[in-house]
């Protein structure tokens, strides 16, 4: 069965139609519609929240009441066992999104994570920034060896968070040979992957709504005390979250959708 078309698809479509039409009645206003797709194309991989290249989960559906908690760029000896910790003493389920290389080297992180009932989904083999620039079999080779890895572990990721958020158009054919859909995220703190992490809890509450999938990191802070402040913002996020009417649900409820299977 052919896949429907993308966004992408539908606007490149729609512009070409309407430049051969302009040039035939009003040739200097024709190449208006192929800047606007351009433009598009530009600006897309940069708006996690815009499914342009491929169908994205960025927010539980309309009149969703409650919140999902994810944790990127793990697992990490240093704040993984932390953050574990802290959801149990909430009785919050998240979702890490983890790095392939990582999960190699700290497979007991991986089967903990699991162990306390969380699920996982896939964030690239080695967080590569400019993965979404790498050639279609480049892209492929790093999200299929990450799949695999985690496939030892006795489950399969059903979800795959691009690294940074960014996309491509190449992306949508090779997540569909592994099986994958996109998930991105709705609210976040731009902690710059932890580096900023003094006021997180308060950042995150001034902004948060019913529906969001909340992006954290699974990352030590800077600083010898690092670690502490993490663990202070944590604690003051999920009492504010606790407090607060947008119940914390695991993410496969909020988009009805399941992480992985096993």
């Amino acid at each position: 069965m052919k896949a429907p078309c993308s966004q992408a698809e539908k606007v490149a479509h729609i512009s070409f139609g309407m430049a051969l039409l302009l040039l035939l009645f009003f040739p200097k206003f024709a190449t208006i519609p192929l800047v606007f797709f351009l433009c598009c194309c530009f600006i897309a991989p940069f708006l996690p929240q815009w499914g342009f290249f491929l169908p994205i989960f960025s927010k539980g559906p309309a009149g969703s009441k409650g919140i999902s908690l994810t944790f990127d760029d793990g697992p990490s000896p240093e704040t993984t066992p932390l953050i574990l910790k802290l959801l149990a003493s909430y009785n919050f389920k998240a979702t890490f999104f983890v790095i392939g290389e990582k999960a190699q080297r700290c497979p007991d992180l991986i089967r903990t994570i699991l162990a306390a009932g969380h699920t996982i989904g896939n964030h690239s083999w080695k967080h590569d920034s400019l993965l979404m620039l790498r050639s279609q079999k480049n892209l492929h080779k790093d999200i299929q060896k990450s799949q695999q890895l985690l496939g030892s572990f006795g489950f399969r990721p059903l979800l795959f968070r691009p690294p940074v958020g960014i996309t491509n158009p190449l992306l949508r054919s090779v997540l569909q040979a592994e099986n994958l859909e996109t998930v991105t995220f709705s609210c976040r703190a731009f902690d710059g992957g932890n580096k900023r992490v003094v006021g997180l809890a308060k950042r995150i509450m001034r902004k948060i709504s019913s529906g969001d999938i909340l992006l954290l990191h699974d990352l030590p802070p800077h600083g010898e005390e690092g670690v502490t402040i993490l663990q202070n913002e944590l604690i003051l996020l999920f009492s504010a979250l606790q407090k607060n009417e947008c119940e914390v649900v695991p993410l496969e409820l909020l988009i009805g959708k399941p992480v992985m299977n096993r």
